[in-house]
């Protein structure tokens, strides 16, 4: 993948041209504060792609491939860094809030499908925070109190919100420091087995056994979808490309960079946890890690892994919430919103609107409760996206603009697409019913704010 563009000799190039308006290097006219530096974006996308999913994620895996652990995490980090050169090249060709929603409309110039496009990501991020407020008000909190679980997401949701609008630097220096307290809790998982294996304990074979019966091929990318999900978090990070400085050189190596440790990170949890249980072990755990560090034998407290995982989803939700906040204000400054959502505090410089209507939603949506379904269905929603993305690269190819930024191999996008389709084929169908009934509220929303845009513009023609 290549740093820079050569100057535009053809439809293919992205070199000095003419730009096409936000597609600024600099963002010196954005109304947001470019307040997020090198080191702050490569934690803030390796806090969201860390997320709290590992942590309960090698029981689901195991279910799939036994104690081959690796192999789906392996793929599905090979699988996301296809669409992540995509992204690599948008951003910082066009560094502004809104991400894929302004990416659509740039590419295909249908306001239905940017639309469409930016309420997927907007539906997902909302879902997704839904979700995790209330695994922050679940099992693991009841370790140290215990609270009714709607209430206390709602309250959780308002907490998030809140930091949120109180500034972008604030929210990642508050990323940096939950994501150091999140990647701690896995690499304790890695060292305290380290330590058995010292001892001669643990059975490094089962690192390459899957379940008997089973075709390893296709056991791997059944689990694919689950251990993408794992990955699924750097794709927020090109909604806060406008507050970002320099975005051309910072964000190529942000984003490789911490996707390439989360993929190192995880690989080393897989092989861990084969080594450290039986496959049967590790289905039937809701807290497979927990039970990791406990079958080695070292000591560690059960209530710092408790402690961890609380951090581990208050960073995933606080990163979700940043990211549905900017959909929402990127949008809005590009008409697919009501204007009244692009309102920005004037000393702090945060959407506030976008924020307060995102966790107003995201508080609604705990009332639903079932957090596996919703998991699913941000996945499926993100795939879309993700499509849409790796289509809009190649699309945008014959829009070059001014400035130097990352160009991706065209093969890149393209295997980047039938990635997508085929983790889509491994949805089920009450998450494709799911998924288009999302969709669908999103089509009526679309025409319900047109047909209100459209009276209000024909009002203002009747009074000039």
């Amino acid at each position: 993948m290549s740093d820079k563009t050569r100057p535009a000799t053809g439809p293919g190039s992205s070199g000095a041209a003419a730009d096409t308006g936000s597609g600024s290097g600099s963002n010196s006219g954005s109304k947001l504060k470019q307040g997020i530096t090198g080191p702050l974006l490569f934690l803030f996308i390796l806090g969201d792609v860390l997320g709290a999913g590992i942590y309960a994620l090698m029981g689901s895996l195991s279910a799939d491939v036994g104690g081959a652990l690796w192999a789906p995490l392996a793929v599905a980090l090979l699988l996301a860094l296809l669409t992540a050169g995509s992204y690599a090249e948008l951003v910082t060709k066009y560094p502004k809030a809104g991400g894929a929603a302004i990416f659509a409309e740039r590419a295909y110039n249908q306001p239905l499908i940017s639309f469409l496009v930016g309420f997927s990501m907007l539906s997902a991020g909302v879902v997704s925070a839904a979700g995790l407020a209330l695994a922050f008000a679940g099992d693991y909190l009841s370790v140290f109190i215990d609270l009714p679980p709607i209430p206390t997401a709602m309250v959780f949701l308002l907490l998030i919100g809140a930091l949120n609008a109180r500034g972008i630097s604030e929210s990642m220096k508050s990323n940096l420091v939950m994501t150091i307290i999140e990647l701690s809790g896995l690499v304790i998982v890695i060292v305290v087995v380290a330590v058995m294996l010292g001892r001669g304990d643990g059975d490094v074979s089962r690192i390459g056994e899957f379940p008997e019966g089973s075709v390893p091929a296709l056991a791997t990318l059944s689990a694919a979808i689950v251990a993408y999900y794992s990955f699924v978090g750097f794709e927020t990070s090109a909604n806060v490309a406008e507050e970002v400085k320099n975005p051309s050189k910072v964000y190529p190596r942000a984003l490789f960079g911490s996707l390439a440790t989360a993929g190192v990170v995880y690989i080393l949890v897989g092989l861990a946890s084969a080594i450290a249980l039986p496959p049967a072990d590790l289905e039937g755990s809701s807290s497979p890690l927990l039970d990791v560090v406990a079958a080695t034998g070292v000591g560690i407290p059960n209530w710092i892994f408790s402690l961890i995982a609380l951090v581990a989803v208050a960073n995933g939700a606080l990163l979700t919430m940043i990211m549905a906040s900017r959909v929402t204000y990127g949008m809005a400054e590009q008409g697919l919103l009501p204007s009244v959502l692009g309102k920005v505090l004037s000393k702090r410089k945060t959407p506030w609107t976008a924020i307060l209507s995102t966790t107003l939603v995201a508080m609604l949506l705990t009332l639903v409760g079932d957090v596996s379904t919703l998991a699913e269905t941000v996945v499926l929603l993100l795939l879309f996206v993700f499509i849409s993305t790796n289509v809009a690269v190649l699309v945008l190819r014959r829009d070059p603009v001014e400035h130097d930024h990352f160009r991706v191999w065209t093969f890149v996008p393209v295997l980047g697409v039938a990635s997508c389709i085929l983790l889509l084929t491994q949805q089920s169908p009450q998450v494709w019913l799911f998924g288009a009934i999302l969709l669908a509220v999103g089509v009526v929303l679309y025409f319900v704010a047109r047909f209100t845009r459209d009276r209000q513009d024909a009002a203002a023609r009747r009074d000039v």
